[in-house]
């Protein structure tokens, strides 16, 4: 068990020292790292554990972290998964913070963001095609991520700031539930008929 833990706190690190764009740019090469070189839990698994993280509060990319730190190694595990995503940023944020305005300072810096900012953009949509992928593909869930597409886009494009992308992930637990139990209430309705 020691051992696992000591590759899954290595995995992590490279994984925090390495993302640059948040979660979502990191969800890939979880993926990548945990999924499909060490096979220490499913495409599926992931796809539930990336639903619950973003579900809860605070940033997916730790949420994730924990949840699948959580399914290879219990609690330990978990701490482990957390600790080593997050040592690398916050110590490349600390040094870059004592040296934040000579750093901003420097052309070729604010380049390599531009150069940055495109490859993570990159990476988010290669992240939701292969979990578009992944998913069940169903008539109720195809209809949830159309409408979850064309609400998102119309609210960007039309600039509604009081739509949040929160009331969609609401609408789809809602959608949801009462698909889940649907099936429940016919199969209950058609036992009391016989």
């Amino acid at each position: 068990m020691f051992k696992t833990l000591f590759k899954l706190f290595l995995v992590y690190m490279k994984i925090g020292l390495f993302t640059f764009g948040g979660g979502y740019a990191m969800i890939s090469l979880i993926e990548d790292e945990i999924v499909t070189k060490r096979g220490w839990i499913t495409k599926e698994e992931l796809a539930d554990i990336v639903v619950i993280a973003e579900s809860t509060p605070g940033p997916i990319a730790i949420n994730c972290s924990t949840y699948v730190g959580y399914k290879i190694g219990g609690v330990i595990g978990s701490a482990v998964a957390t600790i080593a995503v997050v040592i690398p940023s916050f110590v490349i944020i600390y040094v870059i913070s004592l040296f934040i305005d000579a750093f901003l300072a420097i052309k070729y810096v604010g380049y390599a963001f531009m150069g940055i900012n495109c490859a993570v953009g990159l990476i988010i949509v290669r992240t939701g095609i292969k979990m578009l992928g992944s998913f069940k593909k169903t008539p109720l869930s195809v209809s949830c991520f159309l409408f979850a597409v064309v609400g998102l886009l119309a609210v960007n494009f039309f600039d509604i700031s009081f739509i949040s992308p929160i009331y969609f992930v609401l609408a789809g637990l809602i959608v949801g539930i009462v698909a889940c139990f649907i099936p429940k209430l016919e199969r209950k309705e058609g036992g009391e008929k016989k």
